[in-house]
């Protein structure tokens, strides 16, 4: 037995694993959280908030992103709007024939990886039933190079008629490193109450 085994508490052994080396746990079976669930509706109420890690914008993100989703949008697509066909920058050449001095990102893009990075602190995991709508506001570009974390405040958290989910409604605000708010959006979901948390019997 190794030294941090031989301090583990005993109910922690017994969580682990459900068995102590002799077969399945004898009694009852228990009904323990399962490792990762995110939180109930009543977990999250008016004035929680959270922020996410960050995500830094590359252009294989760009390219790939715009072909996937067919965004064959000159915008996107064609890198002269922002250098020169010789590899010079926009500021280097005409204004007016170059009209970008960086590359951007659709908006679609960045609300989709806000998304993502929402969806990564687990906070809706095994919780989410359903996405019932959203209001969004661009508020600025998003360019290749840029990282991007969201801040995110409940707005609104109450039951349906069905007594096992209820409705949160957040305010989303995406930033950039320099903390500008380049996005924010408020989605409506509806999610699982926290005594349906999906767990696992031992």
């Amino acid at each position: 037995m190794s030294e941090n085994e031989g301090s583990l508490p005993q109910a922690s052994k017994r969580d682990v694993g459900g068995t102590s080396g002799k077969g399945p746990a004898e009694g009852p079976a228990r009904l323990a959280a399962r490792l990762g669930a995110g939180k109930g509706w009543q977990e999250t109420p008016v004035g929680f908030c959270f922020r996410t890690f960050r995500r830094t914008v590359t252009e294989t993100d760009l390219v790939n992103f715009v072909t996937l989703a067919g965004f064959n949008e000159g915008l996107f697509m064609d890198a002269t709007l922002f250098h020169g066909e010789d590899g010079a920058s926009a500021a280097e050449t005409d204004a007016e024939s170059i009209p970008y001095e960086k590359r951007f990102v659709p908006g679609a893009l960045t609300y989709a990886f806000a998304e993502g990075l929402v969806i990564q602190t687990g906070m809706l995991q095994g919780m989410g039933i359903a996405f019932l709508g959203m209001e969004l506001t661009a508020r600025a570009p998003v360019y290749v190079g840029d990282t991007i974390e969201v801040e995110v405040e409940v707005v609104q958290s109450r039951p349906t008629r069905h007594p096992d989910r209820g409705v949160v409604v957040t305010r989303n605000t995406v930033r950039n490193q320099r903390g500008q708010v380049v996005l924010e959006y408020r989605p409506a979901r509806l999610v699982r109450s926290a005594k349906d948390k999906p767990g696992v019997s031992l």
